[in-house]
């Protein structure tokens, strides 16, 4: 029988891969009332179906014998027919080794082992279906060059806030049209565009003249703090990022943002 919450829609396509058979078929029945599963069982059976189907979203194992989930998203990201896919690790280490090493690269998020119908469900369905993104999660963008970086705080910030993250610095006007951030986070030192620039680009755009800003850099110097500062950042956090103290300035920051907006939205 059809689930309600398919029917009379086009159902989404996943490719599922772990090399443990009870695992794959259980993963599978647990989803496919959802979705549109297609379980390989190795790197060259996925690839088989990425022949003849094109997924919107690949649920990776790591550990497997003969392909490990790294070997395989480096492959998949090198091939301009799958590099836009995303993939979501499916693994039994939650460390944050483990975890930085499949962000960096390329993953979009991890599930641990076990997981719950709803983790996964949830887990998919924030890929999948933006619109339905938790609208009360504050909105972070991320700038930096480096993809190691740019990792950490996804895995630091991307459970609790909405983040989004931005590699080629030249490119922030054109995603400010996209999204609205109520934070920025900036490298320093970038190529094309450094974090400096990046401020004026911000304060000049109609919807961000007080959004907090954030610099992330390994050279906190006064000098650069007052430059900063002068700029319209309001905070300096040093690489390498200290797991407490970013938790703490990009609550404070966004709590003193989000109550100055919401004061003036009740006096408007």
């Amino acid at each position: 029988m059809e689930n309600k919450e398919t029917r009379g829609a086009t159902r989404r396509k996943l490719i599922l891969v772990d090399d443990v058979a009870f695992h794959l078929m259980s993963t599978k029945e647990r989803l496919k009332k959802h979705y549109e599963v297609y379980p390989a069982q190795s790197a060259e059976a996925m690839y088989e179906l990425l022949e003849n189907i094109k997924p919107e979203l690949i649920l990776l194992d790591v550990n497997m014998p003969d392909s490990s989930g790294y070997d395989v998203i480096k492959q998949l990201k090198k091939d301009s027919r799958y590099a836009e896919i995303p993939v979501i690790f499916l693994t039994s280490k939650d460390d944050k080794a483990s975890v930085l090493k499949g962000m960096t690269l390329g993953a979009v998020d991890w599930v641990r082992k076990p997981f719950t119908d709803t983790d996964l469900y949830e887990c998919i369905e924030y890929q999948l279906e933006p619109t339905k993104r938790d609208k009360n999660k504050p909105v972070i963008l991320a700038v930096d060059d480096s993809p190691s970086i740019l990792a950490s705080i996804k895995y630091l910030l991307g459970k609790k806030y909405t983040l989004y993250t931005l590699e080629q610095s030249q490119n922030l006007t054109m995603l400010l049209d996209m999204i609205n951030p109520d934070l920025f986070m900036l490298d320093c030192n970038m190529p094309v565009l450094s974090g400096f620039d990046l401020v004026k680009i911000i304060r000049e755009h109609k919807n961000h003249s007080e959004t907090p800003i954030v610099f992330l850099t390994s050279e906190g110097t006064i000098d650069n703090l007052n430059v900063a500062i002068t700029l319209g950042a309001c905070d300096f956090i040093t690489k390498p990022i200290d797991d407490d103290v970013l938790h703490e300035k990009i609550a404070t920051h966004l709590k003193d943002f989000i109550m100055m907006r919401r004061l003036r939205s009740q006096k408007g």
